[in-house]
């Protein structure tokens, strides 16, 4: 009981202060303190929402697959990496600082250069995402590599276990909650990767929309657009979590026990 009650304030703390900045924001918005068209009513948001849903989805659709094919790839990128650096220490010490690298090209900065090399399409927004998803889940998945229990190792070792079956049933288990936190970040920056791609070129996707309707400075839809976008990447950071449960029983187990 004790439990179910924590749980439920958990929830309820959170929701309150959504609700209350909404309705700060609508007063705002009534009161003219700003003016309506640059800062439009919660309920403006809504109405526009509604009256563009089929829109909305249409080009949410595209923005998703797009997230869903570079999340993929920067998955499959990212293991085959992380498990590379971790069994020859060469590659690491040639990989690693390549990768880190990586990261300090500004996103904004290389969005237009693959755009100009591959054209509208959807090429340049998947390699976005792969180059914006692939290090949290590189980097998680080495550091869970890395944290095996060298003893543990030793006796699997002793027991006349390969190299293989160490990785298999002792790393790789070992190493899923690292993974699924890296994969958690990457999964928010799959939908703005792409969101940031489309601003700079593209026929479909919801940056595009942006783009549109700021031109219009139509701000109604472009704050539902924008609730829309972190709408969706609560939800597939939420999935994440669901994935994790199915994939670690035991953590749910550990969870309920205390």
């Amino acid at each position: 009981m004790k439990r179910r009650l924590q749980s439920i304030t958990s929830k309820a703390v959170p929701a309150a202060v959504v609700l209350a900045l909404l309705l700060v924001w609508q007063l705002v918005s009534v009161a003219g303190l700003v003016p309506r068209f640059m800062l439009p009513s919660p309920w403006d948001v809504v109405l526009a929402f509604a009256s563009d849903f089929s829109l909305l989805a249409e080009h949410a659709r595209v923005t998703l697959l797009e997230a869903f094919l570079g999340l993929a790839c920067g998955i499959l990128l990212a293991f085959g990496a992380a498990v590379l650096m971790d069994r020859f220490p060469l590659v690491y010490k040639g990989m690693y600082p390549v990768i880190v690298l990586t990261q300090t090209v500004p996103t904004i900065a290389i969005a237009p250069l693959l755009v100009l090399w591959m054209g509208y399409e959807m090429a340049p927004k998947i390699t976005l995402i792969v180059l914006t998803t692939f290090f949290p889940i590189t980097v998680g998945l080495l550091d869970g590599f890395r944290s095996a229990d060298k003893d543990a190792m030793d006796l699997f070792q002793a027991m006349g276990a390969s190299k293989f079956q160490i990785f298999r049933y002792m790393k790789l288990p070992g190493s899923l909650s690292h993974f699924f936190a890296g994969l958690r970040v990457s999964a928010a920056y799959s939908i703005v990767g792409a969101v940031i791609a489309e601003w700079l070129g593209g026929y479909h996707g919801l940056g595009v929309y942006m783009v549109r309707v700021k031109k219009s400075y139509a701000f109604d839809k472009m704050f539902a657009v924008i609730f829309l976008i972190s709408l969706i990447s609560l939800l597939l950071m939420k999935l994440v979590d669901l994935l994790q449960r199915a994939v670690m029983p035991w953590e749910r187990v550990k969870e309920e026990s205390q």
